[in-house]
């Protein structure tokens, strides 16, 4: 997932791709190394990424983390992108690219904190919600887990497999999905609020995407009851 990047004074340092794997025709999964090694992140946080050309022209963007330990961001190629068609199709083993982090305070999920969480991703935006699902299971917490995934098709699902095998194995963890192009409509008050934790759970919640299914997801769910304290949103585009 890309947002437009944060100024900060963080310290750009070297990464160098050491894993790939494709999780959908035009999404790429890329694990780095860091140089000095990684300090550590917490679920929902992300990273600055850097490409420099030859002539000196350079190009950033940033991109949610999906990993609960190490450095692993999920990339989803933009036909007009700059950053993202490098990182999708060019990027190879062992080529080093600068990066800056982690970023971000607000958007975090933390092990410690009691309330169940709803999480609710639009598209690629179930990467850094994929990564507090990992955290979840990496901590070996208890704390109850709904995921409330919109995505167009089945084939554009990201970690299709692993959502399936935690979602089975993961006690406490549940995994419903919206195909907003399969059914011709996209999300709506019935499936927040048939899939999401009722407002007298009083959940803490999660909400990622582009900034149109952001902000009615928020709709939605204030709708509902929910207090607008309790939602921490992360937009795109």
């Amino acid at each position: 997932m890309a947002r437009a990047a944060v100024p900060g004074r963080l310290s750009w340092r070297k990464a160098t791709l050491t894993t790939a794997r494709q999780e959908t025709p035009t999404a790429r999964t890329l694990v780095f190394e860091v140089e000095e090694g990684w300090p550590g992140h917490l679920p929902g946080q992300h990273v600055d990424v850097r490409l420099t050309a030859e002539d000196g022209y350079t190009a950033q963007r940033s991109y949610s983390i999906a990993s609960a330990s190490g450095l692993e961001i999920t990339v989803q190629r933009l036909e007009d992108g700059e950053v993202s068609p490098y990182l999708t199709d060019v990027l190879e083993f062992g080529q080093p690219i600068e990066l800056r982090g982690p970023i971000g305070g607000w958007f975090v999920w933390r092990a410690a904190e009691p309330a169940p969480v709803q999480l609710i991703a639009g598209g690629s935006g179930v990467v850094p919600l994929m990564a507090m699902i990992r955290a979840r299971a990496e901590q070996g917490v208890r704390t109850p887990f709904k995921l409330l995934y919109s995505v167009r098709t089945p084939e554009d699902v990201m970690y299709a497999d692993e959502l399936r095998r935690r979602a089975r194995d993961d006690g406490g963890l549940d995994v419903q999905y919206v195909f907003t192009r399969v059914r011709g409509r996209r999300i709506g008050v019935a499936d927040v609020h048939t899939h999401a934790w009722p407002k007298d759970f009083a959940p803490s919640v999660f909400v990622c995407g582009p900034t149109g299914f952001v902000e009615t997801v928020a709709d939605i769910l204030v709708a509902l009851g929910h207090d607008a304290r309790s939602i921490r949103t992360e937009r795109y585009g």
